[in-house]
């Protein structure tokens, strides 16, 4: 990876990573990977601005893809704390719930709050995030490229030359 592509890259996968990671907030990716696209647009953005020459379609699915990668791993990274805070929540909810009278399988109470079930949870939630991210954050990338393409510079007339010039009289 070339360094121009180091900051969008980080930029697009911090983006990514928090706002699929944050609870309630990561429902956004229910909606066709919003979060993931957003980091790809995101990413391709910071890309063009850096460079005059208009950014490609290929530079722009690349830095995407590559932000969407990163996402995962930033993903991860914030899961854990976030799973292991939000977990005795959780067992909160579910013990008022069957309190009330709501009956609640096992299988469901132990993946909820288990450690196996927790631990399955933050597995299955990385794999998938490791398998949509690039493919969206290429997407997303495309898509920016092509909405924050800056113009192509103007063509330049080729210089005059003595003998093409109207000869005064």
């Amino acid at each position: 990876m070339t360094s121009r592509f180091l900051t969008p890259v980080l930029v697009g996968g911090i983006v990514t990573g928090v706002l699929s990671a944050l609870p309630l907030v990561a429902w956004g990716n229910a909606f066709c990977c919003l979060w993931i696209l957003l980091g790809g647009a995101i990413a391709a953005y910071l890309l063009q601005i850096n460079d005059p020459a208009p950014l490609s379609a290929a530079d722009g699915a690349l830095v995407g893809a590559l932000a969407g990668a990163a996402g995962a791993l930033v993903y991860l990274v914030l899961s854990i704390p976030i799973t292991l805070l939000t977990t005795p929540v959780q067992q909160m909810l579910l013990q008022r719930l069957q309190e009330s009278g709501v009956r609640i399988p096992p299988e469901v109470r132990s993946a909820m709050t288990g450690a196996a079930g927790v631990s399955l949870r933050l597995l299955g939630g990385f794999v998938l995030m490791l398998f949509l991210s690039p493919t969206f954050g290429a997407v997303g990338g495309l898509l920016g490229a092509l909405a924050f393409r800056t113009p192509p510079p103007p063509a330049t007339p080729p210089p005059a030359d003595s003998h093409d010039l109207p000869v005064s009289g």
